[in-house]
């Protein structure tokens, strides 16, 4: 098998670590669930039977799509949503009250969210860390004082298309991220349900990558000496790797299954975002045609009848909802793929999951559960959408990454990963697959389709740093 010249560079990178299953290739047959036995939190994986813990009775539901939007938790993004466990204050580091103020989605400030800044948040399980976080300010704008910036929501006229979905179909305000951390090893959580560095390993990114001179660095096309910080089972973080893994995707069980899938990506390349990227098995191989860009491609595949079985969007910076880079189109982005969605032939067989990656700093009063050293993190909204989602619901079970990963490997039968798919629920309660199929309505939003055809934003416009 050839291996890519960054990845022999790669091979003497971390000292003591074996790095030749992070970049040789695909997993070998017979090797343990990424997060493995090593893990004592995590159930053994185990095979699940095609049979589904939830009856779809004469239903069909041959595509799944998963639209994967920026930086928001519960509390900033729905905090007037109906039902929802949303908060109106929180605490700081001095334990006293703090009032959520409202602030436009196109805040001029970003918060940090590196997992260093999920553990000051988190102060050691407190929830009042938030005003101690680093956040940095548009040098020509005027932004809150830095301790009271995350203790912020966005009004719901700035995001009403997110607003509509919600209330029209189901939200779950228990979705928590899987990861600690940023954009980049999350985005590898939503297509394996980890970031450990190959099947086996117990080592797993946890933060975004680094490459000299500000280059854009994820994945195996990342420029030579590009790093990624990764953490072990003690919670340790002294060791790097190049960001090329020999893990198994949702992707490689889709392709043994002779199933179809898409991932569409702003930018060709490396990225924070371009998680297939990262996967050695599909990168510089045919498979990767299955990478589309930019990520306004899916509008027109989905009017021309191509929706793939499974379905990954990410968006541009402009329209990603991520403080400081969004110009605010985030909720027209979003509508636009539902509504062609909703229009189509294809509604009746279609389920779409619509996720945050992360909290982007934002406070959020839920404190997570703590599985291990680097999950759960944070809550981020989740829009399950769906002519079979219950009307106006909101579910409060516990949901993290691995849930969505769940639900499509029961839907299609798929044996499980044995990452956190395996002990994640099944979303089954966001359903009642004995309803009618629902008639779609369109969601009114500010821009179109036309708006995001038109490739108002740059290629190149989605952020290489994300800290």
């Amino acid at each position: 098998m050839r291996i890519s010249s960054q990845c022999k560079w790669s091979l003497g990178l971390l000292a003591g670590v074996s790095l030749f299953t992070a970049c040789a290739g695909p997993p070998t047959a017979g090797g343990m669930g990424a997060t493995g036995a090593s893990n004592p939190l995590l159930p053994q994986a185990a095979e699940r039977s095609a049979r589904r813990r939830f009856d779809l009775g004469s239903v069909a539901i041959s595509h799944v799509v998963i639209i994967i939007q920026e930086n928001r938790s519960v509390d900033d993004l729905f905090n007037a949503l109906p039902g929802a466990d949303t908060a109106h204050a929180g605490r700081n580091a001095a334990n006293q009250s703090v009032p959520l103020k409202p602030e436009l989605l196109t805040a001029p400030y970003d918060m940090s969210h590196r997992h260093t800044a999920w553990k000051v948040d988190y102060a050691n399980g407190s929830m009042n860390g938030f005003s101690r976080g680093s956040s940095e300010c548009d040098a020509h704008s005027t932004c809150p004082r830095p301790d009271v910036r995350a203790y912020a929501y966005v009004p719901q006229d700035e995001v009403q298309p997110y607003y509509t979905m919600a209330q029209a179909y189901t939200f779950a305000d228990r979705m928590f991220e899987t990861n600690q951390g940023p954009s980049f090893p999350a985005h590898q959580y939503l297509i394996s349900g980890t970031s450990a560095i190959a099947d086996g390993s117990d080592l797993r990114a946890s933060e975004n990558p680094q490459a000299k001179g500000g280059q854009a660095a994820g994945g195996c096309d990342s420029p030579a000496g590009s790093t990624v910080a990764v953490i072990d089972p003690s919670g340790s973080e002294n060791q790097s790797v190049y960001p090329c893994f020999a893990r198994t995707a949702l992707m490689n069980e889709l392709d043994t299954a002779g199933l179809t899938w898409h991932y569409y990506q702003q930018n060709p390349g490396p990225g924070l975002w371009n998680a297939v990227d990262a996967i050695h098995s599909i990168w510089n191989t045919p498979d990767y045609a299955n990478v589309i860009h930019p990520s306004a491609q899916v509008l027109t595949d989905i009017n021309e009848g191509h929706l793939a079985n499974v379905t990954w969007i990410t968006p541009s910076g402009k329209s990603s909802d991520h403080a400081g880079k969004t110009n605010g189109s985030g909720p027209s982005w979003v509508a636009s793929i539902v509504n062609a969605i909703g229009s189509s032939a294809d509604w009746r067989s279609t389920v779409i999951f619509v996720v945050w990656d992360d909290w982007g700093g934002w406070y959020d009063h839920v404190k997570p559960p703590l599985y291990n050293s680097y999950e759960l993190g944070f809550r981020v909204p989740l829009l399950v959408i769906s002519p079979y989602a219950k009307t106006g619901y909101i579910s409060h079970s516990q949901h993290e990454f691995g849930s969505i990963l769940h639900f499509t490997e029961e839907n299609f039968g798929l044996p499980s990963m044995g990452t956190t798919d395996a002990r994640a629920d099944d979303l089954s309660d966001c359903f009642n697959f004995e309803q009618a199929p629902r008639r779609f309505v369109t969601i009114p939003a500010p821009l179109h389709a036309q708006y995001f055809r038109n490739d108002h934003d740059s290629p190149n416009d989605v952020p290489d740093t994300d800290e």
